[in-house]
């Protein structure tokens, strides 16, 4: 593939997006970042923003195109950054995501269980490196934090990285929700490097806070909405019914895809063989299982599926504190009277949870602003009250999922 190669994206955020390099090509016309078009962004949220139908496919292609901005920023500024850094880092973002499986964070832990995407994507860039003749060792370095500027890591993986930056514009772009709309170009004109840490220039406190609060907006609104919570845990229960009752000898439950793999015989050893079925794993599989399902004779099964797919989610409620044993017990009471199932099935039409969401959390990472004296703040430190007491407390909140 020669260098002078080049293919322009035409995307609704920011307009073109260039592909120029032969590794970039090669990442992005493998079959394993093809299977990102069918991985939708945001889960169920399109159950309640209809628009909200992208994939991960658009969010990390939007990600590299904010990773060229702020690589051409941080050179124009004098940073060493070399070519090959260069593609290393765009590769990184590109692929940040590749380990997502069936509904991106809604399924996370359950289809595959006590395995993260961040896990599989490591494994899938490694398997992509040996296919590539090693041509992603130092992306690998760079994603894993192993290399020696850190900032490349922080531009991909941080609290103010550009894969925020994509995910916060474009949920919000494709949801309708202003509330999400940063100025993710502004932060990317201010982004400098100290002693090899990403920092944000002090001019850009305002759009720092701007985007912080953007994020935590999204959160309440958009991500951990009540609905889009309801659905995506009426898909768990789904998954987890099927894993209760499975059987191989059970045709109606089989739905000839290598999901059947995951629900049946998976050891939980993310071997070679598991690599590649998880790779063949989209949400349409899911969706044809639950299609499938919603005829099943399993009375519990056949409820949540065909509620599911007609929009007829659990009631949900979302407070401050937790719900009384007597007032669940009570409700699972009359879900079980109401569709006559068994009352140790109780769990799968009424239950409890927590949903939890930090903004800031400067324990784990930092947004560190550069002075124009040359001195260094954690954004916590700065003279400003709504930084330093509100974006940093963790707010918890407390949630019933009731099927009426």
């Amino acid at each position: 593939m020669s260098n002078s190669k080049q293919k322009i994206i035409n995307d609704p955020v920011y307009g073109f997006i260039t592909i120029n390099h032969p590794l970039i090509f090669a990442i992005i016309e493998h079959p394993f970042y093809q299977r990102l078009r069918r991985i939708q962004q945001m889960a169920m949220a399109q159950l309640v923003y209809p628009g909200a139908v992208h994939t991960r496919l658009h969010h990390s292609l939007g990600a590299y195109h904010l990773m060229c901005n702020a690589v051409t920023e941080l050179r124009n500024k004098g940073v060493d950054i070399t070519a090959e850094e260069e593609i290393a880092v765009k590769s990184a973002i590109l692929l940040h995501d590749i380990g997502h499986g069936p509904f991106s964070h809604a399924l996370e832990h359950v289809l595959i269980p006590g395995i993260n995407h961040e896990y599989l994507s490591l494994q899938i860039m490694q398997a992509l490196n040996t296919q590539l003749n090693g041509q992603l060792d130092l992306t690998i370095r760079i994603f894993t934090n192993n290399y020696q500027k850190p900032f490349l890591h922080q531009l991909i993986s941080g609290q103010l990285d550009v894969d925020r930056m994509d995910y916060l514009s474009r949920d919000s772009f494709f949801s309708g929700v202003s509330e999400g709309v940063i100025g993710y170009d502004r932060i990317l004109k201010m982004l400098t490097v100290k002693d090899g840490q990403l920092m944000v220039e002090e001019k850009a406190i305002y759009s720092v806070e701007k985007f912080l609060v953007a994020r935590r907006q999204m959160y309440w609104q958009v991500y951990l909405h009540k609905t889009v919570l309801s659905a995506e845990k009426m898909l768990v229960k789904i998954l987890e019914r099927v894993r209760a009752i499975y059987d191989k000898n059970d045709d109606a439950l089989a739905t000839r895809s290598s999901l059947d793999y995951f629900l049946g015989t998976f050891t939980g050893a993310m071997d070679d063989y598991a690599l590649s079925q998880f790779c063949l794993l989209d949400d349409f599989d899911v969706i044809s299982g639950v299609k499938r399902w919603s005829l099943h004779p399993d009375k519990v099964l056949s409820l949540l599926c065909n509620s599911f797919l007609n929009r007829r989610l659990y009631k949900s409620r979302i407070q401050g504190e937790p719900f009384s044993a007597e007032f669940i017990q009570e409700k699972q009471a009359q879900a079980v009277a109401r569709f006559g199932i068994n009352p140790e099935d109780a769990h799968y039409l009424c239950f409890t949870g927590i949903a939890t969401n930090t903004t800031y959390q400067p324990r784990e990472e930092k947004i560190n602003i550069l002075y124009k004296d040359g001195t260094v703040k954690d954004i916590t430190e700065v003279d400003n009250t709504l930084i330093q007491q509100n974006l940093s407390s963790q707010v918890k909140k407390f949630y019933i999922c009731l099927l009426t």
